[in-house]
């Protein structure tokens, strides 16, 4: 009988569903729209037959995406979306039997990874009012600490820390040895960054996305940021063609269009307002969960609607099996149009007095 790593063997998997592409998604935080068309087809003349041909080359959008955040080259790495990102640093810097703190729920991939790669996981609870207790993140970072998580916000629960609380969970790791992990996938759909931390501190990692705001999930392009060191340490890891071409031009020419990215943010934020502002009006509780979706509580079971959200207006949206988020949806934010579409297939079917 062949050998398999047992890790592997026994991480229980759950992956995403397929055949998506007919519905209306607001299940998995994507853009519902999309980049706009005419800009997707002018990257697309670029792709010809001789770029196909050549392996990818990151530094050139490695050096102009530095360049945008205020960085330097050395402080930046891609990799194949931020999933990657994470197998790359528990890969580097966790350790056999040893700690990776994150709450609870949160990113799957933080787990799963921890799963496959013998790490063991420590996850601190969110209360049953959707907050979590900073002192309760200080006291799970003990000297078997070796990697500490935080989602700034969190997907899903939407939470956001502070400076100072951020600056405990530095020191404290500090003090045992730990990386520090700030995940900013929702950046830009809140205005505050921890970046700088990232650039300035020994222990400190910044992940951001091109999945999110800047639409490119199908083509999986991630960053990690970081002081030049660790830059280096996964860098030795990383795989050598880890990003492909065209998500590196789409990502270049994205950041070309500053005026583009203006409105890609102002578009979700107007989106979010007016959908917020209508379930208010329809007697409904709403939670902005600061990243580009929110939490919606029905007036029926959230898992009923979400099945007949699916099966009679084909839109998708996120239930929750565990205690403390069963009761509510997960909806992707998008434009004021696309915000209303859901609206009225949410109120038609939460409105079946039969469900």
């Amino acid at each position: 009988m062949y050998y398999v790593n047992p890790n592997i063997k026994n991480t229980v998997r759950v992956f995403p569903p397929q055949d998506r592409y007919s519905y209306h998604r607001y299940d998995m935080n994507e853009n519902p729209e999309g980049l706009p068309k005419e800009f997707v087809d002018s990257v697309l003349h670029e792709i010809t037959p001789e770029f196909l041909s050549i392996y990818p080359e990151p530094d050139r959008f490695l050096n102009k995406y530095a360049s945008y955040i205020g960085a330097n080259y050395e402080n930046v790495l891609t990799t194949n979306g931020s999933d990657m990102a994470i197998r790359y640093v528990l890969e580097t810097f966790g350790e056999p039997g040893k700690n990776v703190v994150t709450v609870t729920p949160s990113f799957e991939m933080y787990w799963v990874n921890c799963s496959i790669l013998g790490l063991h996981h420590k996850p601190v609870s969110y209360g049953p009012d959707l907050t979590i207790n900073i002192d309760s993140i200080l006291k799970a970072i003990d000297d078997d600490t070796r990697i500490v998580v935080l989602l700034n916000p969190n997907n899903p629960v939407g939470n956001v820390y502070t400076d100072e609380e951020l600056q405990k969970v530095i020191d404290r790791a500090e003090k045992v040895g730990a990386i520090v992990i700030i995940d900013e996938a929702y950046y830009y759909f809140y205005d505050h960054s921890f970046i700088r931390y990232a650039l300035t501190k020994k222990n400190v990692i910044v992940f951001r996305t091109f999945s999110k705001l800047f639409s490119l999930a199908a083509c999986r392009l991630g960053v990690i940021i970081s002081n030049p060191e660790i830059v280096h340490e996964i860098k030795n890891g990383r795989l050598t063609f880890d990003t492909n071409a065209i998500a590196l031009l789409f990502a270049e020419r994205i950041l070309d269009h500053p005026d583009m990215i203006d409105q890609l943010i102002k578009t979700e934020k107007e989106g979010k307002a007016y959908i917020l502002e209508k379930l208010h009006e329809n007697g409904y509780s709403a939670r902005d969960c600061r990243g580009n979706f929110i939490f919606v509580e029905p007036k029926h079971s959230a898992a009923i609607v979400e099945k007949e959200l699916r099966e009679q207006k084909k839109v998708l949206v996120k239930s929750f099996g565990n205690d403390l988020l069963k009761k509510y949806l997960r909806v992707s934010v998008g434009s004021k149009n696309s915000m209303g579409f859901f609206l009225k297939a949410f109120l038609e079917v939460d409105g079946n007095k039969s469900l």
